[in-house]
């Protein structure tokens, strides 16, 4: 075996490689590195890999080229030194990529599946219970989920996808999603799923107003979309943004609506949220769960079920509003990404989110399920009927059509 050991002095060349196709990238990596020392006999050339898991299948690789001085050698032993080491590095690579598509074997990749929303946490454990699937928590919004799979759609990443009813239609538009019809596609009503089967609903819930009561210092819980103007809640209020995440958009919708909007005139939306944007309001773009829980965020526009979530299960003192002026519901839908490089596993991951488990799932995390109605006991810890009879319906293929110029007015006008 040749010596490679350092003598003089060690140079090093790195290449961080990252992507389903990075082990193709190795030879021509160790390859340049040759390429920049070899003209000189006094230097020797090693190479070794560290690699390491991304996603499954998605590996990503550390490869170190070492060059080292000392005596004047032949050409021979520098180039017999590098093939030797580059045949350790490939095969370092080999065990590598076995080991990732043995890990890979029962996985799909999901787009947007955060714990913190929805309850997502528990619905990805009991899939994995029950299907050995495995899903990677994934903290991206619809339209971070919607840009990536469009991105990648020459080879893609995701197997399934989740996301607002608008943005699945978009996605179906864009052609990244493929058909499939889960089991118990029969249960779905017709209003919420593509009769082909590129998206369908899973649950849906109604848009209001989240406060953590302990957090308003003594102030009153906000009872309308006017209330949140008010002075006295400056630096208090947050809502998604509305050019990104659905719940921003249905956001901008519920209140264009209240205002006496349409969706082909948003213009009491813009006015509202140019007002707004005097108090001072936190717009993230992911969910701001966790800092309504802690105070950092006292009010935030978000779901109910997010804010009987946090106040049954996480036993906090949050209050959930349906404004005074009205608001809507809507629901969230699922689709099969196009090309899907683990289709099995994802139409498992699909099956099960509509599964009688599944279902119930959703329930207890205070959604509405698609298929059935919500358990008694559960529901008996909703708002009164009273309160979400002030929550109305929206055309969502109109709401579709228009979701690109209304974010590009809200950036423009607002943001």
């Amino acid at each position: 075996m040749p010596n490679c050991a350092a003598t003089a002095g060690v140079f090093r060349s790195v290449c961080r490689l990252s992507g389903s196709t990075a082990s193709r990238s190795v030879p021509r990596c160790a390859r340049r590195c040759a390429a920049w020392f070899s003209p000189s006999p006094s230097w020797r050339i090693s190479s070794s890999i560290n690699c390491w898991h991304g996603l499954p299948g998605h590996h990503r690789f550390l490869i170190v080229c070492r060059a080292t001085s000392g005596p004047a050698k032949a050409p021979s032993p520098t180039r017999r030194c590098f093939m030797f080491s580059l045949s350790k590095t490939l095969a370092a690579l080999l065990l590598c990529g076995a080991a990732s598509l043995a890990q890979a074997a029962e996985t799909a990749i999901c787009y947007n599946c955060p714990p913190e929303w929805a309850d997502w946490g528990t619905q990805l454990k009991a899939i994995a219970d029950s299907t050995g699937v495995q899903v990677p928590l994934d903290n991206k919004n619809s339209g971070q989920a919607l840009a990536q799979i469009v991105a990648e759609q020459a080879a893609p990443v995701a197997d399934v996808v989740y996301y607002g009813v608008t943005f699945g239609l978009q996605a179906q538009k864009a052609g990244v999603v493929d058909t499939y019809k889960p089991k118990h596609w029969d249960d779905i009503p017709a209003g919420l799923k593509d009769p082909q089967g590129h998206w369908f609903a899973i649950h849906s819930g109604t848009l209001g107003i989240m406060v953590n009561v302990d957090a308003l210092g003594g102030l009153p819980v906000p009872q309308s979309w006017a209330d949140l103007l008010k002075p006295e809640y400056k630096g208090m209020v947050g809502y998604l943004d509305p050019s990104s995440a659905f719940v921003g958009y249905v956001s901008a919708v519920a209140i264009n609506q209240a205002m006496g909007g349409t969706l082909d005139d948003f213009g009491p939306a813009i006015d509202y949220f140019q007002k707004l944007a005097k108090n001072s309001p936190i717009v993230p773009k992911q969910t701001a769960y966790a800092r309504v829980l802690s105070g950092e965020l006292p009010i935030l526009v978000d779901y109910d079920f997010n804010a009987y979530r946090a106040r049954y299960k996480d036993k906090a003192n949050v209050a959930f509003v349906i404004p005074k002026e009205g608001t809507i519901g809507v629901p969230y839908v699922m689709s099969m990404v196009a090309k899907a490089p683990h289709r099995a596993n994802a139409e498992k991951v699909l099956d099960f989110v509509l599964s009688d488990e599944g279902q119930a799932l959703w329930a207890k995390a205070y959604l509405r399920p698609v298929r059935s109605k919500m358990p008694a006991d559960v529901a008996a810890q909703f708002l009164p009927d009273s309160d979400y009879a002030r929550a109305g319906v929206v055309d969502y293929q109109h709401m579709a059509a228009v979701q690109e110029a209304f974010a590009a007015r809200y950036l423009r006008e607002v943001k």
